[in-house]
């Protein structure tokens, strides 16, 4: 049972290197739009992208395209996990501000 969890810590350990080795992308809210409004990213990986808003208000982060929503606080981040994704573009929005606050990822 010992031998059990001695490999069951390893694989975990093991997990959350691999987690933290994930391709960073940063996407930036300021006067509820997006920056950049495009955002080059590879196919086929999983990659962490880190949502920051310099907005004074809340925003939601959101993709139906990619099946993503996460609410960024005022003046603060929050990481999305995303991927992989098949080559192409994929739409996100702020949905508080869905007049101003429109992206995308172009995965290429």
């Amino acid at each position: 049972m010992r031998e059990f969890f001695m490999a069951a810590s390893l694989l975990l350990a093991g997990a959350s290197v691999h987690a933290g080795e994930l391709p960073q992308y940063r996407l930036v809210i300021s006067d509820h739009r997006f920056q950049p409004v495009e955002l080059k990213v590879p196919a086929g990986i999983k990659f962490k992208l880190v949502v920051e808003n310099r907005d004074a208000t809340p925003e939601e982060f959101e993709s139906t395209e990619f099946n993503r929503e996460k609410i960024v606080m005022p003046n603060s981040a929050a990481q999305v996990y995303v991927g992989p994704l098949a080559a192409g573009h994929y739409r996100f929005f702020g949905d508080f501000h869905q007049d101003t606050a429109q992206g995308a990822l172009v995965v290429e």
